[in-house]
């Protein structure tokens, strides 16, 4: 599972995780001292959002080495500003942890050498050694969390590994984390935009054959016989059969000379429209309830059964 740092997954982690305190920044002590081992440099979450590791910058206690701290093995006191580290209980304990870097991939195999300490410390821890701290110390060791088999003897597979088969390192519990957040699962949708076509708009040249009718005026001559009113009259020598005299006529006539000439013929307008369209997702979701149990006193278990 992909691990993220919270302010990368969710930039108002303040809020939404720690009531606007912020986590980043508290001071780290170690589990069976009151010594000053380190501060939280960030926290790393999975893909719900659930935290699964503290990244611990040691400081001068182990000079400039960051390590992973799983979320079970801490207890959070926000009124001190403190993170006691009930996991991290020497410094050698803590140089045998690979070393954290931001922007490295953490995957199985770093997780299992990371585990892999933290299982070895668990079993010690099984161990009663509160009898050995002073009374006014502020550290609770936790004797309470159990090695199921499989810390013991690992067999763990990648393929097949949750955080929920190892509570004692993944689960935290409201003792040791006083605001505690109750988580559900939504189906959050991400809409990706890709391309289903291509639509591409060109021109052509069509060819037709056009008739076109032009009118045209041509002159012709006309001669035209009659006879005027004055026909059989007489005349003088002189005026008749004279063969210099004639009509002269120019004739014209119109011709069409035929040419091509471009016109705007009209006006195209290309343009995308966007439709909305509604698609359905159906998933199982998870919701976190409390479970509140409670014991009975042997007092009050005689009270209620006095026989």
């Amino acid at each position: 599972m992909l691990l993220y740092k919270i302010e990368d997954f969710n930039p108002n982690y303040r809020q939404a995780a720690f009531e606007d305190d912020d986590i980043k920044g508290l001071d780290v002590y170690g589990g069976s001292t009151d010594d000053k081992i380190g501060t939280i440099d960030t926290v790393l979450v999975d893909e719900t959002g659930r935290c699964r590791y503290f990244v611990v910058e040691t400081g001068s206690w182990i000079f400039d080495k960051k390590v992973l701290l799983p979320i079970a093995l801490c207890r959070i006191d926000f009124n001190g500003r403190r993170v006691y580290a009930t996991g991290l209980r020497s410094k050698d304990q803590v140089e045998k942890l690979p070393r954290y870097e931001h922007g490295m991939a953490v995957d199985y195999d770093y997780e299992e050498q990371v585990r892999g300490i933290y299982r070895t410390s668990t079993v010690e821890a099984s161990v009663p050694v509160e009898a050995s701290l002073p009374l006014e110390a502020p550290v609770r060791v936790s004797t309470t969390h159990s090695v199921s088999p499989q810390a013991s003897n690992p067999a763990y597979d990648r393929d097949t590994y949750t955080y929920e088969r190892e509570p004692q390192l993944y689960q935290m519990n409201e003792q040791d984390h006083q605001k505690l957040k109750l988580y559900e699962e939504r189906l959050v949708a991400d809409k990706t935009r890709r391309k289903t076509g291509e639509v591409i708009i060109g021109k052509q040249v069509e060819t037709k054959t056009v008739q076109l009718e032009v009118p045209v005026e041509k002159e012709r001559v006309v001669i035209e016989h009659t006879t005027p009113e004055y026909a059989g009259s007489r005349v003088t020598p002189d005026t008749a059969f004279k063969q210099e005299e004639m009509a002269h006529f120019e004739i014209y006539e119109e011709s069409v000379d035929i040419k091509k000439q471009a016109f705007v013929r009209e006006e195209v307008q290309v343009r995308k429209e966007v439709e909305q369209d509604t698609v359905e997702a159906t998933d199982t979701v998870r919701r976190e309830e409390l479970d509140v149990k409670k014991t009975e006193s042997d007092a009050e278990r005689k009270k209620s059964n006095p026989l």
